[in-house]
């Protein structure tokens, strides 16, 4: 099977990954367990089905033997410590989207998603900032083309700040708006060079030469994209442009996927680029227009405010 580009990991691997997660085994591995006896004796996997799962752990990396038992890699070190969201990685936001999809034929019953636990968005934001660099830099570039005037740039619901940092290394003054939670964790990982905002974007002050979404509009229903739409142009000055870039639903196996996401999570999915266009122009922007992000999966919704 191919690789996950997220995780490097294929299908298979990644639900070996998830099933040492599920049963403790992984659990046991990064803390006191370093023998399969000694995790078939902290779990209910049997001490032969442990050792196999130890050993392709470890032919994944996640694991290296030393003097008769097995340690934590670097590679592991993600489901072992949240304290510092660039340690995080990709793999343990997949290990939870997984979750849900393994949920996916309830939740399509009830309409209700499995409970998230409590590290989902440390998580979550881990995989974010390790979003490919490629991809960051064309989407950061398509939004500087539509504003190439701007001085400053807001980031609503910006995650983990992969794209404000892009921003800020390219000279404008980049401001990320997200939840307490999230800034929170975030702490000083951007440290001066992006300016962080907790809560509402209605609470900030001035008007931005840009406003800019990446990967948000994805894990949202069509009311909050229109009403986060509608609150990123009032913060726009005259001339400022408003630029979402995501995946949408473009027929590709990216929308798919993202559809699938968003089943599974309740809300969110790959919405239709004539919808996104009419959500901009309702929202009060002019020359609204939807086109392909280069060398990416992603398209850029774009439109100016003329005040």
């Amino acid at each position: 099977m191919p690789s996950d580009e997220r995780t490097g990991l294929g299908t298979e691997a990644l639900f070996l990954v998830w099933a040492a997660r599920r049963t403790g085994v992984l659990e046991a591995l990064l803390s006191t367990a370093g023998t399969p006896a000694e995790v078939a004796a902290e779990t209910d996997v049997s001490e032969p089905r442990a050792a196999r799962l130890v050993e392709a752990l470890a032919t994944l990396g996640f694991l290296e033997a030393v003097d008769g038992e097995y340690e934590p890699t670097n590679r592991a070190l993600g489901m072992l410590a949240k304290r510092d969201v660039r340690s995080i990685g990709p793999i343990p936001h997949e290990l939870d989207v997984l979750d849900e999809l393994v949920g996916l034929p309830e939740t399509l019953e009830t309409g209700v998603p499995p409970e998230r636990h409590r590290e989902w968005e440390a998580n979550a934001l881990g995989a974010h900032y390790a979003t490919d660099d490629a991809t960051v830099r064309a989407c950061v570039t398509a939004a500087v083309r539509a504003a190439p005037d701007a001085e400053t740039v807001v980031d609503l619901c910006g995650g983990s700040g992969a794209y404000a940092a892009e921003f800020a290394a390219r000279g404008l003054d980049a401001t990320l708006v997200e939840s307490p939670a999230a800034v929170d964790l975030l702490g000083r990982v951007h440290g001066d060079r992006v300016t962080l905002h907790a809560g509402p974007a209605t609470a900030l002050d001035g008007s931005f030469g840009l406003a800019f979404l990446g990967d948000a509009l994805s894990g949202m229903d069509s009311a909050e994209a229109r009403a986060t739409l509608s609150a990123a142009v009032d913060l726009l000055g005259d001339g400022g442009a408003l630029v979402a870039t995501d995946v949408l639903d473009d027929g590709s196996e990216a929308a798919v996927a993202a559809e699938a996401r968003g089943l599974a999570a309740g809300h969110g999915g790959a919405h239709d680029p004539a919808a996104v266009r009419d959500w901009l122009t309702e929202a009060g922007l002019a020359d609204v227009r939807v086109d392909p992000v280069p060398g990416t999966d992603r398209h850029a919704a774009v439109g100016v405010f003329e005040g």
